[in-house]
């Protein structure tokens, strides 16, 4: 096995699960602070953790169960896990994908217009027309950029802890201890889990190059590690000005402030910049990788215009829903369909999907396809 394919084969889905989750989720720091720091400091050190195992855990069932039914997109990945019930997921999918791209849209505005003094709506059609241009390029296109700024991201990450470590590292430390950690962050870490792990659909078209359970499982408890170290380091650095920062909107911009360095503040919000069209390019490449998947099982290809059209389609809903604001949609959108995630994905795949992944082969059981 060469570099290259080991690489495809351990790390891509997690750089790819990473990808994703970062925009949509932690990128600007507001829901490292929503479900987490707002709990306290060492509360939500423990969430944090909690939610790399569950990543981890699920990740290597879904990896597993994929391969063996040969689900690359989720229509045929639930209706493995669901049955006739795998349209739930759908439904829960499509509401927070469009939450989602309203999170991308906003934060795209808000970045441009706080960084360089520009109009909200010049970022907002910024974003969207490079999660469009991303999409048409197709599975390629999407690895390769993903690959190359998750990289890019982790070197950014690491840089912003050690500078806010190195100008607040007493405060950092007197804060993780300042607060005892309750009960709430079992919660914080569940619900952050669930419904964060809604965006495994973009990883599914990375594991055709799977050929062994061995193989799966190592990539899926590499998943949650991978994922969630840059947030990890987000997070601390942000230790440092709580309880301050949990009321700020994009807290990255408050720890950029502080550091005072104009060049970094640029370079920061371009990375992020970028994070945002990998999230919005993931999503909607996954429901079309759904739409190719069901007119492949009717003997048909997607017309190429699809792809684009359904993208424009998702991106102008979720530019409309991002006028709500980026508090409001994270408060109230993700926590409405967290419940939804855990109900029809992680419960059923632990355990359901455990069950599948021990008992007997099955005589109406699909393939294991070939390589």
């Amino acid at each position: 096995m060469n570099m290259r394919t080991a690489f495809r084969r351990y790390l891509l889905p997690g750089f790819v699960f990473q990808s994703v989750v970062i925009a949509g989720g932690y990128g600007t720091g507001r829901e490292l602070v929503e479900f987490f720091l707002s709990e306290g400091p060492l509360a939500g050190l423990y969430g944090i953790a909690v939610t790399t195992v569950i990543w981890s855990a699920v990740s290597m069932v879904t990896f597993e169960l994929a391969r063996m039914w040969g689900a690359y997109d989720y229509r045929r990945f639930f209706q493995g896990l669901l049955g006739r019930g795998w349209w739930l997921f759908e439904v829960c999918y499509v509401g927070l994908l469009l939450i989602v791209l309203a999170v991308v849209a906003a934060a795209s505005g808000s970045i441009l217009e706080q960084t360089f003094g520009l109009s909200y709506w010049i970022g907002v059609g910024a974003v969207m027309l490079a999660v469009g241009a991303l999409v048409f390029g197709g599975n390629d296109a999407i690895e390769r950029f993903f690959t190359v700024w998750s990289f890019v991201l982790y070197a950014l990450y690491l840089a912003l802890f050690l500078w806010c470590f190195q100008r607040f590292g007493p405060l950092i430390s007197a804060n993780l201890t300042a607060e005892p950690a309750g009960t709430r962050w079992l919660w914080a870490g569940l619900s952050y889990a669930g419904y964060n792990l809604a965006v495994i659909p973009p990883v599914l078209a990375t594991l055709r190059l799977h050929e062994s359970r061995k193989q799966t499982f190592i990539a899926g408890a590499l998943t949650g590690p991978i994922a969630m170290i840059p947030g990890l380091l987000f997070f601390l650095a942000t230790v440092g000005q709580y309880p301050s920062i949990v009321e700020a909107t994009v807290p990255a911009d408050v720890l950029l402030r502080l550091l005072g360095s104009r060049v970094f503040q640029i370079a920061f919000q371009v990375v992020l910049f970028g994070t945002l069209v990998e999230t919005g390019a993931g999503l909607i490449h996954a429901f079309n990788e759904r739409l190719s998947g069901y007119r492949s099982d009717a003997g048909t290809e997607l017309p190429r215009g699809v792809r684009p059209a359904v993208a424009v389609a998702l991106l102008a809903l979720g530019t409309f829903i991002s006028r709500f604001g980026l508090i409001d949609l994270i408060a109230r959108g993700y926590g409405t369909l967290t419940i939804g995630f855990i109900v029809i994905y992680v419960v059923p795949v632990l355990t359901l999907g455990v069950w599948k992944l021990r008992r007997p082969a099955q005589p109406n059981d699909p393939p294991i396809p070939t390589q």
